[in-house]
């Protein structure tokens, strides 16, 4: 059993079309609604692949209805809080030449009772069939940023496993109480160490800093530039060709599904957490990827990290374009020649 929680969740809508006109009528191609926040995306992608799971939302209003509606549709365990303000909804608008615009809303302001209350709901759900806690997002308004370390010293001390997507100071508040993985994107990476990162040898010194500071171990998702996992068993990169990237919205948390479900370590998950995030570009919106849709044996991953490539598809390391988002790469190992 996966449990994710998910402090700030939404409906997500999307829109795709040729091209976005500022000031004027667009029409759009396709449109979708999906459930959306990044424990949501976390519980619908390892419901796609057989795991059990449940997601802990606060909803409220006819955006929070429709959002339960919708996991349970799809077969989703929802274990709900009941909040004052309404589900926020995001838009994210794809165009034909990969060019992606997103509006987050805020979300409504949680009180002290509806915090109290999702962290009992969490506890009262751990149990000896609990494999991992996904505390995922952004925190709402209300929930102050050591929301999380709160949570997750709570869970550990019940002995559950702990991973972690946030960013800020929220992330840093929380890598006091350990947790055993957390997954920052490239940008959220820079922010924690307070530093750009211009190569993949920057992006491993950063996590191997957030390890000192108490994470057990860093997946770090670095867009089409790949992946990395920064662990005291060893560090690891791992990419994967796309031929075209249809939209990335909860691609990083396709991703952190794969990992968790491979077993939250070593190479063969961080396999697992590509090819996952492989996948969940190629498809509209937010939709998540089934095991149908991914393809293993495009997956490489080597421990030989190529440390001085620069990030962003630059000077003959692995290039990747927004529009086609193919990667280039070397000859590094395969993943069944990495060891544990």
């Amino acid at each position: 059993m996966i449990i994710t929680i998910t402090p700030n969740p939404s409906l997500d809508r999307s829109f795709e079309l040729e091209r976005l006109s500022r000031g004027g009528i667009n029409r759009a191609t396709a449109d979708r609604v999906d459930p959306g926040g990044k424990g949501v995306n976390v519980s619908r992608a390892l419901n796609a692949a057989g795991h059990r799971t449940t997601a802990v939302l606060p909803l409220g209003g006819f955006s929070g209805m429709l959002l339960s509606e919708l996991l349970s549709r799809q077969g989703i365990e929802v274990a709900s809080v009941s909040v004052h303000g309404d589900t926020r909804i995001n838009v994210s608008v794809v165009e034909t030449n990969g060019a992606l615009t997103k509006i987050n809303a805020p979300g409504p302001e949680l009180t002290a009772d509806e915090s109290d209350a999702l962290l009992h709901t969490v506890r009262d759900l751990i149990g000896p069939d609990t494999d991992w806690l996904a505390c995922c997002g952004s925190l709402p308004r209300g929930l102050a940023p050591e929301w999380y370390a709160d949570l997750v010293a709570r869970v550990h001390d019940g002995g559950a496993r702990i991973a972690l997507d946030t960013s800020g100071s929220a992330l840093l508040a929380a890598l006091t109480a350990r947790p055993d993985v957390v997954k920052p994107n490239r940008e959220e990476l820079a922010e924690a160490v307070g530093r750009p990162l211009a190569t993949i040898g920057d992006a491993v010194d950063a996590a191997a800093e957030l390890r000192r500071l108490g994470a057990q171990q860093v997946l770090a998702s670095l867009g089409a530039d790949g992946m990395l996992l920064v662990a005291e068993e060893g560090s690891w990169y791992g990419s994967a060709p796309v031929a075209l990237v249809r939209s990335d919205v909860g691609a990083g948390d396709a991703s952190l599904a794969g990992f968790l479900g491979a077993g939250g370590a070593g190479p063969k998950a961080l396999a697992a957490a590509v090819a996952h995030g492989a996948a969940a570009v190629k498809l509209p919106g937010s939709a998540i990827p089934t095991p149908a849709d991914l393809d293993p044996a495009g997956v490489t991953v080597t421990a030989d990290i190529p440390l001085d490539w620069p990030l962003g598809g630059r000077n003959g390391r692995p290039t990747a374009d927004r529009r086609s988002g193919t990667f280039h790469i070397p000859t590094p190992e395969r993943i069944g020649e990495c060891h544990d």
